[in-house]
């Protein structure tokens, strides 16, 4: 089933981005969250040969994701207001340790973006979530930014699940991932 939100193959160039994803997907959908952050730290290795490349690498991975979050979100949420809405529609929010709703600006910097990134995504104002993940590129530690792209690899495959179960599109590379 194809969405239509990000298709790979409309930019040959990106398509080593969409392996990166689909192999970090496929490891994570197996328990393997070390697997995901292995394929993903090659993305944003500290290469100072690639140093540029690796961040351009990191932001189009992070886009990605997170535009396919956001076709997801918005396909489990249309039908779901009105006398004869479905299940609840999708709801964002942001727990500490202790597993008590926070609000977005007490949770951890990278958890912050992700929220604010897919948020900007869902509401269609790409340049927005363009400069949530520029700036974290910008001030982030390496380790954060895997715990950003680790966060929207964990909403991908939930989303993808949930969106299965209720016969919605996927994109195919998400679904061939998971396979």
């Amino acid at each position: 089933m194809e969405d239509g939100a990000v298709d790979p193959r409309s930019e040959p160039d990106r398509q080593h981005i969409v392996e990166t994803a689909s192999k970090a997907l496929a490891a994570m959908n197996t328990g393997s969250d070390e697997g995901a952050v292995d394929r993903l730290t090659e993305v944003v290795s500290a290469d100072s040969a690639r140093q540029a490349e690796n961040r351009a690498d990191a932001q189009e991975l992070m886009l990605l994701l997170f535009q396919e979050c956001s076709a997801m979100v918005t396909a489990l949420n249309e039908g779901t207001i009105g006398p004869d809405a479905g299940p609840a529609p999708v709801r964002m929010q942001v727990y500490d340790d202790d597993g008590e709703e926070i609000p977005i600006d007490q949770a951890d910097p990278p958890v912050r973006t992700a929220v604010r990134t897919l948020l900007a995504e869902v509401h269609g104002d790409r340049e927005a979530a363009r400069t949530h993940i520029e700036i974290a590129l910008a001030n982030a530690a390496p380790e954060e930014m895997v715990t950003l792209m680790i966060q929207a690899l964990r909403w991908t495959l939930r989303l993808s699940h949930e969106c299965t179960t209720r016969d919605l599109p996927v994109a195919d590379w998400i679904t061939r991932a998971l396979s």
